[in-house]
């Protein structure tokens, strides 16, 4: 028969404390007074949860405007740009001919409008002949300033200070009108993406506040702006949402993962530190202080993460007990207690 998972839990944390402590280490260990806490209902902040991805407010992906091979690259990945800077450069022989080209047949146009108009004056042609060069020296002076542009699309430039993202083309590589070349966002303000489902929407256009965790990275800060955005998706029925952070956070970047917890309401809770928390797969205990003063372990069945590190305790405590916050010393204490000749 196998053991109740509480008895497993047990058994692994009786092996971790006779690892970690040998003789000596244990009688110190025993000596000291391991800190504990007195649990009791409390006020916390109930929150509705959602998984978010981190974005830039301010982001543009340049894309190719004429074509042309890259003969020059400037930047990489992860550099520092400044608005108008040089980033690249497009052989665009190609659009400097045409260029010239229209401009040679708007020279050409506009002799051509003034010999009409000259002959016009001296009764030698249609006034409908003059409206004719006159409509062909607009669109040649229009196709010229055209051309003129597109050439100058051969040098690109940053159109916002900030990091280059993502290069997404490299030195010799054939550029084409609409194809990526870079992607740059401003790193100064960033702000953080999720959905939330259409039955919820009611009740967050009255969420004034919102906290936003970083699981990896242990993080927790508060949300500067929250918008429910006026539109739903029509396969999924859920609605954006975005949050704010807060400017100048280090080690945070577009696409990373995040967690919106957006403030609905207050309650009293019993909650415990997560860092007592004991987990063996699915089962999770604290060490208890029992009415002899010695750590008892005990299993519990939790609920939600609050900020600052809490933890929901659904059951298996009761108001009064007192917690213990180090389960690794209250493990070896218990393990020194129990052995015989300590």
């Amino acid at each position: 028969m196998s053991r109740p998972p509480l008895a497993r839990l047990q058994t692994w944390l009786r092996l971790l404390a006779g690892l970690a402590a040998g003789a000596s280490l244990a009688g110190q260990i025993q000596a000291q007074t391991l800190s504990d806490r007195v649990v009791q209902p409390h006020a916390v902040e109930l929150v509705l949860p959602a998984d978010a991805i981190v974005e830039a407010v301010n982001q543009a992906t340049l894309a190719a405007q004429v074509s042309g091979r890259v003969v020059e690259m400037h930047v990489d990945a992860g550099q520092a740009v400044k608005k108008g800077e040089l980033l690249m450069r497009i052989d665009a022989r190609e659009a400097s001919e045409a260029a010239a080209g229209a401009a040679a047949q708007y020279v050409n146009a506009r002799a051509q409008h003034q010999r009409m108009s000259s002959l016009r004056q001296q009764g030698f042609v249609s006034q409908a002949a003059v409206d004719k060069a006159k409509a062909e020296l607009d669109a040649a002076q229009a196709t010229q300033a055209q051309t003129a542009v597109s050439a100058g699309h051969a040098a690109v430039r940053a159109p916002i200070s900030g990091i280059v993202a993502r290069r997404l083309t490299e030195l010799g590589e054939m550029a084409v009108p609409g194809k990526p070349l870079l992607s740059i966002y401003e790193p100064r303000g960033l702000r953080v993406t999720t959905s939330i489902p259409q039955y919820r929407l009611a009740q967050m256009r009255a969420v004034r506040q919102a906290r936003i965790e970083f699981p990896e990275l242990g993080q927790w800060v508060e949300a500067t702006s929250i918008s429910v955005l006026p539109t739903a998706d029509s396969a999924t029925h859920v609605v954006p949402v975005r949050a704010g952070l807060p400017a100048g956070m280090a080690g945070i970047i577009p696409g990373m993962h995040a967690r919106v917890h957006f403030v609905v309401g207050r309650a009293n809770k019993l909650s415990v530190p997560q860092t007592a928390v004991l987990r063996r797969g699915e089962v999770a205990a604290v060490y208890v202080r029992n009415d002899q003063g010695a750590p008892s372990l005990r299993q519990l069945r939790l609920g939600e993460v609050f900020a600052g590190g809490e933890v929901e305790v659904l059951a298996g405590l009761q108001s009064g007990e007192r917690v213990i916050l180090d389960p690794v010393k209250a493990a070896i204490e218990l393990k020194s207690v129990r052995q015989p000749g300590k």
